[in-house]
């Protein structure tokens, strides 16, 4: 075996890999949306609303903060 032969099998095997992460990314979004846990439609229109004075798309309460946020 090559050393051409070796990059083609990569190749494939990698580009294959990368659809498998892509489907399973498209299908996280449409059931977290289906089951109510996130509107992505709220976050497809950031863009348009980024004002200083636009409502944020959700609000964090403290007990939602993270671990490591340093402003507690």
């Amino acid at each position: 075996m090559d050393v051409t032969t070796f990059s083609a099998y990569g190749y494939f095997f990698f580009t294959v890999f990368l659809v498998v992460v892509l489907y399973a990314y498209i299908y996280h979004l449409y059931s977290s949306e289906k089951k109510g846990k996130r509107n992505y439609e709220k976050y497809a229109d950031m863009a348009l609303n980024d004002e200083i004075t636009d409502q944020p798309v959700e609000t964090v309460s403290k007990d939602e903060k993270k671990k490591g946020d340093v402003n507690e």
